[in-house]
């Protein structure tokens, strides 16, 4: 008398893997995208510490931290960190969560991006950036400074390549960064 062989059959096996790749086509592209905002929002917070950093010098000394000096990439050891360490309880964030350096401009070198008029510039000013997910200037090449509406360089992150969108906050306030619900 022959016995059966137990075990699966290629039909079972096929629909098991036709299952687990619908699966993964649903799931990844979702936890790209929470993984991204994950880090955008990280980034976000670490942008406001540094500007309430930058308020508390500029509340205490009266003109925003290395005025005039600090003008791109934010570099250990640099006058604008050693200016605005004491106002952090834990180290100064140097890079965001994509691994780029913040860019920070102060006083007059506020006015020298995204077309922020020079006369509404004054020493006490700060402008803090993270150049999203690709690391590139103008993730977004249309956003520019409107002085009639500072709001309307808030966007909805409708895809992954959102996330490449530069996030700017002057003076403790946000130029450009996703609108929120």
């Amino acid at each position: 008398m022959l016995k059966k062989v137990k075990g699966f059959t290629l039909v079972e096996l096929l629909i098991v893997v036709a299952i687990v790749g619908l699966l993964s086509a649903l799931v990844i592209p979702n936890a790209v995208v929470a993984i991204q905002k994950a880090k955008q929002k990280e980034t976000m917070k670490q942008i406001v510490h540094l500007a309430t950093a930058c308020a508390d010098y500029v509340t205490s000394v009266g003109y925003a931290p290395d005025s005039g000096n600090q003008s791109g990439a934010l570099q250990a050891g640099s006058n604008f960190l050693s200016s605005i360490s004491p106002m952090f309880l834990k180290v100064c964030p140097i890079n965001d969560q994509w691994g780029n350096p913040f860019r920070v401009y102060t006083g007059t070198a506020v006015a020298s991006v995204y077309g922020i008029p020079a006369e509404d510039i004054a020493a006490d000013d700060f402008l803090i950036v993270s150049l999203g997910r690709d690391g590139e200037d103008g993730g977004d090449e249309s956003f520019t400074y409107n002085t009639a509406n500072p709001t309307a360089g808030m966007y909805q992150i409708n895809s992954v390549a959102d996330f490449d969108n530069d996030l700017v906050n002057i003076n403790g306030s946000w130029l450009h960064a996703p609108r929120t619900k």
